[in-house]
Formats: structure tokens, C-alpha cells, sequence
């Protein structure tokens, strides 16, 4: 990890977020999500969200059905997941990891051990068919690095989830299935560790929220939904 001020390190965050994730949403949400073609439709679904939406079938109503999700939930998702692994690596926080299964690579800064982690998001992004999968990746991976003589002192708990945002209470059941083999670290723990700065979550939560107000997000939503809309009237697929 570079060393930086806590600030420092900081500011740079959040200029992340805003470039990588947050601009880079609205950009495709108008360059790609409002056009007709990046979508794959189910037509009996459309209608009836278009009647829930509208109040009729109209090409508004299909727009909406169709733009809102894929904005909303899909496509700022996806991008919020792989971003956010490469950033730890192109801003020098961590290393990507050269063991299959894991994402990152870093020397915790609380026990000074390295640690292999395993990035998620939130504290119930994951489902209870994703926890044995889970476990069977760390065991392999932990065999595999004892075959190894420069990583033969490796234990359980080198091998970690890390959780970006959230509180211990929040963690689902299948996290803590998991954490009783394998640490799961998250939100303030897990950002102190990477970091070495003991409060520097509740400062970027606070930085993130300040630059999100900030944000020019006038109409885009409008707009997108506006020309998706007029391809969607002009579309033969559709019959109002």
C-alpha cells in the first residue's frame, strides 16, 4: 500500500466513486440502457408492468418497466461489485490476488499477518447455495498454499470475506456459517485492517454521501426513459 494520509486516501476514494461508478452509471444508463436493443424482453411481463406503471399499455409504460430495474438495481449492482475490486488494486490499497478464488491480497493492519480476501458488498449478498461452494474454494485454496514452503504457516483464518458496508448484527445466517471457519470481516473492521486508520469507514461513508449530493443527476432518468420510449413506439415488436 502507498502511503498516504487518511485524507489523502480518502479524497482519492471518492473521486473513485464518482468517476468509476457513480458517472460511469449515468453514462450507460444513456448511452446503452435506453436503447431498445440492449434489452431482452419478455412481452407478456412488459405489459402488465406497463399497466401497473401507467395505468395502460403505452410505450411510456413499457420504458419504465423495462429502464427502471435494469438502472436501478442491475446495472449499478454489477458495476458497483467489479469496480470496487479494481479499485482496492489501481489505488495501491491491496494487491490482486494470485490465488484463484480470491480478490485481493493485503497485510492486515491490525495483526500484521497477510490476509487473502474474498470481496462482497453488503451483509446478505449471498445465498445459502453459495456458502458451501464458498467454503469448498478457502479449503482447496488453503491446501493448495500448504503444498507451498513460502506459505506453509497459513491458518483458517488468513483466509477471509470481506464485507464493504454494514455492522456484525447485520450479517446474514450464511455469513455467520462461514465466519465460524473463516473470519468475516466487515464495514469499520474490515476497512481498519486494510487501511491501518481505526475510523476511516465513518469518514468515507460521510465523504461518499457529501459527494453524491453534489451530483448532477438532473432528468437522466427522464431522459433515458423519454428515448426508450420513441424507439419502443417506432419498434414493430410492439402494438399499441
Amino acid at each position: 500500500m502507498v502511503n498516504r494520509t487518511e485524507n489523502e486516501l480518502r479524497i482519492e476514494i471518492v473521486a473513485y466513486f464518482e468517476t468509476f461508478i457513480f458517472e460511469n452509471h449515468i453514462n450507460a444508463s444513456l448511452k446503452v440502457h435506453s436503447k431498445l436493443k440492449s434489452y431482452n424482453i419478455n412481452p407478456i411481463v412488459v405489459k402488465y408492468l406497463s399497466k401497473v406503471l401507467e395505468g395502460n399499455y403505452s410505450p411510456e409504460g413499457v420504458a419504465k418497466a423495462l429502464f427502471y430495474p435494469r438502472v436501478l438495481g442491475t446495472s449499478i449492482n454489477t458495476s458497483f461489485g467489479t469496480r470496487i475490486q479494481n479499485m482496492f488494486v489501481e489505488l495501491q490499497i491491496a494487491d490482486g490476488s494470485l490465488i484463484k478464488g480470491m480478490d485481493i491480497e493485503f497485510i492486515d493492519k491490525i495483526d500484521n499477518r497477510k490476509k487473502w480476501c474474498q470481496l462482497k458488498s453488503g451483509p446478505n449478498t449471498i445465498n445459502s447455495e453459495d456458502v458451501r461452494p464458498l467454503m469448498k474454494k478457502f479449503t482447496d485454496t488453503i491446501q493448495l498454499a500448504r503444498t507451498n514452503r513460502a506459505l506453509a504457516n497459513v491458518n483458517n483464518t488468513d483466509f477471509m470475506v470481506g464485507v464493504l458496508y454494514g455492522e456484525t448484527s447485520e450479517l446474514s445466517m450464511h455469513y455467520k456459517e462461514i465466519d465460524k471457519f473463516h473470519p468475516v470481516i466487515i464495514g469499520k473492521d474490515f476497512w481498519h485492517r486494510v487501511t491501518g486508520f481505526p475510523d476511516f469507514y465513518d469518514g468515507l461513508v460521510a465523504a461518499l454521501h457529501e459527494c453524491i449530493n453534489n451530483l448532477d443527476t438532473k432528468e437522466f432518468i427522464t431522459k433515458g426513459c423519454d428515448e426508450l420510449a420513441t424507439e419502443i413506439r417506432n419498434s414493430p415488436l410492439f402494438h399499441f
